[in-house]
């Protein structure tokens, strides 16, 4: 386990999408499921479940799902995408090879996390990803101090139905995210790319911004 400060991993925990197919030992895998469930839950009712994926014919099948939305979506595009010009908005030509590599490939990472939330199945509030999410992110955080790669996907979307019958899901239940996780097999850990915080952060109204004192 890599002995990084909070702040360390808060700010260099990006998105990894090439994942080595190497096993995640099971104390490691139930450290990092330990430590998610220690993240918010709302009115901590704690009606989530996590469903941990290794059995290959389920990342198949869905893994099948997903490349049919990526190619959708983005698949299509790609020309276009990969020679956009440095700068352009949207997904960049490195983020799109890194986004394409995994759907590709992933049914290759070792160990995929479905965050479940029950009663959400029928859910028309907006916010009702609030109940999870952050402890989606403490997931992916934890996984961080291990030296193991995530990244957080729905891109499998429009089969739940599908999904809920072949993962035995409560009819009540709605899948959150897909992560696949996995020890990285290229890249780095770094800060990902944003815009400055000043850019973004509004004082009392909307379109109230100030500089950052002693800002980097």
């Amino acid at each position: 386990m890599s002995d990084l400060s909070a702040s360390e991993a808060l700010h260099s925990t990006p998105a990894r999408r090439y994942l080595a197919p190497d096993p995640i030992p099971d104390e490691v895998l139930w450290a990092i499921l330990d430590t998610a469930i220690r993240g918010p839950s709302g009115g901590n009712a704690q009606r989530w479940g996590w469903v941990v994926v290794t059995d290959q014919q389920i990342k198949d099948q869905v893994a099948g799902w997903y490349r049919e939305n990526w190619e959708a979506a983005y698949g299509r595009r790609r020309a276009d995408i990969l020679a956009a010009p440095p700068g352009s908005k949207g997904l960049s030509p490195r983020g799109f090879l890194g986004a394409e590599h995994l759907a590709h490939n992933l049914e290759k990472a070792p160990v995929w996390v479905l965050p479940v939330l029950r009663h959400a199945a029928n859910a028309t509030d907006p916010r009702v990803g609030a109940s999870i999410y952050g402890a989606v992110q403490q997931l992916c955080l934890a996984a961080r101090v291990h030296g193991i790669g995530t990244s957080l996907t729905t891109l499998y979307q429009g089969h739940e139905d599908e999904l809920r019958a072949l993962l035995g899901l409560p009819e009540d239940a709605l899948t959150m995210a897909l992560i696949p996780m996995g020890y990285p097999e290229r890249g780095r850990w770094a800060q990902p790319k944003r815009r400055p915080v000043e850019e973004v952060v509004h004082w009392n109204r909307w379109g109230a911004v100030r500089a950052r004192e002693g800002g980097r």
